[in-house]
C-alpha cells in the first residue's frame, strides 16, 4: 500500500519540479551520517517535519485503535470468564443437588426398612407372651408327669 508521505514513485522530491525553476541543490551530508550504501541513498529525498508529522500522527492513530481492540478483548474475555464461573456454578450445585438425591433417596429406604421392624410395645409384648407360655407349659408338663419327655439332668448325675 502506498503512502501519500513515501512520495511518487519516481524518486523525485515531495514538490514536482518545474522546468522554469533549476532543481535545488542538495545539502552534502556529513561524513558521519553517510551510509555505506550509495545508491540507495541518493534515490531518498529529504523528508519535511510535517511528513513526519503526520506519520507520527497516523502511527499514534493505528496505536490508540490497537490499544481499543485490546480493552475491547480484554472486556470480552472477562465476560466469557464471568459466563464460565457462573456456569461452573450452577454444574457444581447440580452435581450437589443429584448427591442430595441419591442421600434422600438411600434415607427413605432405610426408613421404609426400619418402618417394618416392630416396636418397643410389640417387643415387650413378645416377651410377655413368650414369659407366661413357657411358664403355663412347665406346669402342664409337670401336672401330666411328663418329666420324662425332658432331658435328663447331666449335670446332677456327674455331682453325685
Amino acid at each position: 500500500m502506498a503512502d501519500a508521505s513515501q512520495g511518487p514513485q519516481g524518486g523525485q522530491g515531495f514538490i514536482p519540479q518545474t522546468s522554469a525553476s533549476p532543481p535545488p541543490p542538495s545539502p552534502s551530508p556529513s561524513p558521519a551520517i553517510v551510509p555505506a550504501a550509495g545508491p540507495a541513498v541518493a534515490a531518498m529525498a529529504p523528508v519535511s517535519a510535517n511528513q513526519l508529522f503526520d506519520q507520527l500522527a497516523r502511527i499514534e492513530d493505528k496505536a490508540s485503535r490497537i490499544e481499543d481492540k485490546y480493552a475491547r478483548s480484554e472486556a470480552l474475555l472477562s465476560r466469557v470468564e464471568d459466563k464460565v464461573d457462573a456456569a461452573t456454578g450452577r454444574m457444581n450445585d447440580a452435581a450437589r443437588q443429584s448427591d442430595l438425591a441419591a442421600l434422600r433417596t438411600e434415607v427413605r429406604g432405610l426408613a421404609e426398612r426400619t418402618r417394618r421392624l416392630p416396636g418397643t410395645g410389640a417387643l415387650v409384648l413378645t416377651a410377655i407372651i413368650t414369659a407366661v407360655l413357657t411358664v403355663v407349659l412347665t406346669i402342664a408338663v409337670q401336672r401330666l408327669n411328663l418329666d420324662g419327655l425332658l432331658p435328663p439332668k447331666a449335670n446332677a448325675a456327674a455331682i453325685r
